[in-house]
């Protein structure tokens, strides 16, 4: 085993055993969307509020909270931790970013296949730790783990209208 695939594997334990941004928001004004896998039981809930920055743009604030397996546990905590205190436009940037990482050629949240063009490649050196986080597509069944916050976050986001 290389040592950056030791190293990916520390980002991802030290998140798993100490997340970031662990904890709630008061809702409402935040939104409380829970997301979960039925194959494996895993259960992650963002709590996402948008602050109001006067004339500049809205910043995001998130919490995460749940339980499950190494993966979906440490990338709820990479997600948090690399979105807190993002704009919108910059938080969609990095969703997309992240689903290139991860290969996903799925339905989106909205039922419409998504456009294969539109999922660029992704320089894994402006993804930080996120990219500890590549080596799950070797392991297709662990994708949906590895994503589940992502797109919890998503549906938080539809629910904000945003």
């Amino acid at each position: 085993m290389s040592g950056l695939e030791d190293l990916y594997r520390e980002i991802i334990l030290d998140h798993y055993r100490n997340p970031r941004n662990r904890g709630t928001l008061e809702s409402p004004p935040a939104i409380r969307q829970e997301g979960f896998n039925p194959l494996c039981g895993d259960e992650v809930i963002v709590y996402l509020e948008k602050t109001d920055e006067g004339n500049n743009e809205p910043k995001l604030v998130v919490r995460i909270d749940g339980r499950g397996c190494s993966i979906s546990q440490s990338s709820a905590s990479l997600m948090a931790q690399s979105v807190n205190g993002s704009t919108v436009p910059e938080v969609r940037k990095l969703i997309k970013d992240f689903k290139s990482l991860m290969s996903i050629h799925e339905t989106n949240l909205g039922g419409e296949p998504e456009d294969e063009a539109s999922l660029d490649p992704v320089d894994t050196d402006k993804m930080g730790e996120l990219a500890a986080l590549q080596g799950v597509v070797k392991f297709p069944v662990r994708i949906k783990c590895a994503t589940l916050s992502w797109n919890t976050l998503l549906q938080a986001m539809e629910e904000l209208e945003i």
